[in-house]
């Protein structure tokens, strides 16, 4: 019966995961978009939509598939998937979970080393020949150093177990304090950036999370302070951030999310006190091959009648 089934592709995805659903399922790859009245054909049937993390499932998309039954995201992000729409239809949705943990977790203490330590600007120096002039500008101790985590789940707990190896000092700032943990608790993020040299970003992105980390904190997070974000560019008042770190309101920020990716603002692109990646926080082969073959057995499991793996709550 699975051979039969219709999904709907709803974003770019790996070339081994598009590989395994045409395997098994009738697949058409972001026909709302290329071809709209193909897709007015084809909707009634579609059983099933498959979306990435940045994908957008709205609630008008969800509204014109009447036979779906459930929504796999390859990504542990699905802020774009209309998640209320879809269970007032009794649509489960899915994500991947875990497997990226990491992978995002090493990125943002690497994003964190490079920038304190200015490793692409280092780079850069040798390569144009600048060190025959001279040695390069001192850069940020890290070492013993206080890191604050806007975001304590699991990605979140990575990164401060990885970070002990540092000897930092570690605090953090989520909806309410997590019991278990031996780190200290800011019940806000202004309070948190506050106390703490470097503000990694590891929440989830959506409307309640939009902004979060805007001109205030940033001010608070002061000349001295560097910004990593590994979360969602919406939880970055991005623009407040060009300004901050145009004035010297922060020392530094490394970023791997952007508001409108894959467009980075030029200024960004041209400051000499930022580190910029493209979105790569689980991007090694290991992991999104883990990831791929999640969002698939998420399908297989809901198509052959079987509990879901990692289905999301909210």
């Amino acid at each position: 019966m699975s051979e039969a089934v219709e999904i709907l592709v709803v974003a770019p995805l790996m070339p081994f995961l598009m590989d395994a659903l045409r395997g098994q399922y009738t697949v058409h790859d972001r026909l709302h978009v290329s071809d709209p009245a193909a897709f007015a054909a084809v909707a009634p049937r579609i059983r099933a939509v498959v979306a990435n993390g940045e994908a957008k499932v709205p609630r008008e998309l969800i509204a014109q598939l009447p036979a779906l039954e459930m929504i796999s995201v390859f990504g542990v992000g699905y802020d774009g998937v209309d998640v209320p729409a879809a269970h007032e239809r009794n649509i489960p949705v899915t994500n991947t979970p875990e497997v990226l943990n990491d992978d995002v977790a090493d990125l943002a203490l690497g994003l964190l080393l490079s920038i304190a330590r200015r490793i692409p600007q280092a780079d850069r120096f040798v390569r144009d020949g600048e060190w025959l002039k001279g040695p390069i500008p001192l850069a940020r101790k890290v070492a013993g150093s206080r890191l604050g985590i806007v975001g304590i789940g699991r990605i979140g707990q990575a990164i401060a177990h990885r970070a002990l190896a540092f000897n930092m000092e570690v605090a953090y700032t989520a909806r309410s304090p997590r019991a278990g943990l031996p780190y200290t608790y800011h019940a806000d993020a202004k309070s948190l950036a506050a106390a703490v040299d470097f503000l990694v970003v590891i929440t989830p992105g959506g409307a309640a999370t939009r902004g979060m980390i805007n001109a205030e904190v940033l001010q608070a997070l002061g000349p001295q302070g560097y910004l990593v974000n590994v979360a969602r560019g919406t939880v970055v008042d991005q623009p407040a951030l060009v300004e901050a770190l145009k004035a010297g309101v922060i020392a530094g920020a490394a970023l791997d999310v952007f508001i409108d990716e894959p467009n980075v603002p030029p200024e960004l692109r041209a400051m000499p006190n930022v580190v910029l990646t493209p979105h790569i926080g689980s991007g090694t082969r290991q992991t999104r091959e883990a990831m791929a073959k999640l969002t698939f057995d998420n399908l297989l499991a809901h198509f052959a009648g079987q509990p879901l793996l990692t289905p999301v709550d909210a």
